[in-house]
């Protein structure tokens, strides 16, 4: 993988940077959010997977590991690809993985490709609307179309509001439970459940039990053998310290209707 220089590691967004330490499980919720999502799944050795915004490809592994499912990983980011790509071929799943290059916004795959379709943490970032639309064109009559998403647990205080939105994830807009439901709605998907939570991933606990004691200790080594690595990381932990108290994850759940594409 490329070496990032230190003027790069400086730009990196807090995803991007978790990335790039070696953090596998990068969005709100983590694993608990991602059992939740993948309990209302219905997956199973027959069923073709869409994961948007894959990441480092974590998801889609398990996907392929867990229920033997065909997984088409897209993302945005170079560094994500190249990185899911690389831990696709570490965890020896490329007969059921395909990693590509995708744009939720307009996703390269015909209507009704797949049994199911997930987002973890990517409609929060775009136009919300289109992004939801685009999720459930290419979902199949009957199939599932599952988000994670953030929200604010409950009202949070200006500094929180300000560090959180104005610093670290400059330009997210957050919605509330009702919001996520309205928006899914809006976009066809029918039968709608959720599940929610607190934002965990950047705290001790968290960390450990999103990645285990053996690869947070290595991520910890990682970050504390490049100065650039410790600066970002001094940057970053003290406000989302500020912001945690106040943050959370909702996961929607839901099915394209069938009887809305009959006659088509």
């Amino acid at each position: 993988m490329n070496r990032l220089d230190r003027g790069e590691i400086d730009e990196l967004d807090p995803y991007a940077f978790m990335a790039v330490i070696g953090k596998r499980v990068i969005h709100p919720g983590g694993r608990a959010a991602t059992e939740q999502l993948l309990r209302r799944a219905n997956l199973g050795p027959e069923a073709s997977v869409l994961d948007v915004g894959c990441g480092v490809g974590t998801t889609a592994i398990t996907v392929a590991r867990r229920f033997g499912s065909t997984v088409n990983a897209v993302d945005i980011s170079p560094l994500m690809l190249e990185r899911a790509r690389a831990n696709v071929y570490s965890a020896r799943v490329q007969a059921l993985v395909t990693v590509a290059d995708g744009d939720i916004l307009a996703l390269p795959f015909p209507d009704h490709s797949f049994d199911c379709v997930i987002a973890e943490a990517v409609t929060m970032f775009v136009d919300r609307e289109r992004a939801a639309s685009e999720l459930v064109r290419v979902c199949r009559p009957g199939g599932r179309v599952l988000a994670t998403e953030f929200m604010w647990r409950r009202p949070p205080s200006d500094e929180a509001r300000e560090v959180f939105l104005g610093q670290v994830c400059p330009g997210l807009r957050f919605d509330t439970v009702d919001d996520w439901m309205r928006i899914y709605e809006d976009a066809g998907v029918e039968e709608l459940a959720i599940d929610e939570g607190p934002f965990e991933m950047m705290t001790p606990r968290g960390f450990l039990a999103d990645e285990g004691l053996g690869r947070m200790l290595a991520i910890m080594g990682r970050v504390g053998m490049r100065w650039a690595y410790m600066k970002k990381m001094a940057w970053l932990m003290p406000r989302m310290r500020r912001a945690v108290p106040y943050l959370g994850y909702v996961v929607v759940a839901g099915t394209r209707p069938v009887a809305a594409d009959a006659g088509t």
